[in-house]
């Protein structure tokens, strides 16, 4: 119980200090006047983001299937 309190303090905190950018993106970001590279770097982000998900629910999805045809 002691362990899980304690990862939950430490990922709460740690998530606080882990939402700024870089002083070199901020700049370029918020010179730009057409906001085209910001929505580029957006769908980067999403994009990155989605991978490793669309990779373990495949995985997932292999797994499952591999242990209900042996149960047949």
């Amino acid at each position: 119980m002691k362990q899980k309190i304690l990862f939950f303090l430490f990922s709460f905190l740690l998530f606080l200090e882990a939402n700024a950018q870089c002083a070199m993106c901020r700049a370029v970001l918020e010179s730009e006047e057409g906001q085209t590279a910001a929505e580029g770097i957006n769908d980067g982000i999403v994009y990155l983001m989605a991978i490793p998900y669309i990779l373990m629910g495949g995985l997932g999805y292999f797994i499952y299937k591999k242990y209900s045809t042996l149960k047949k």
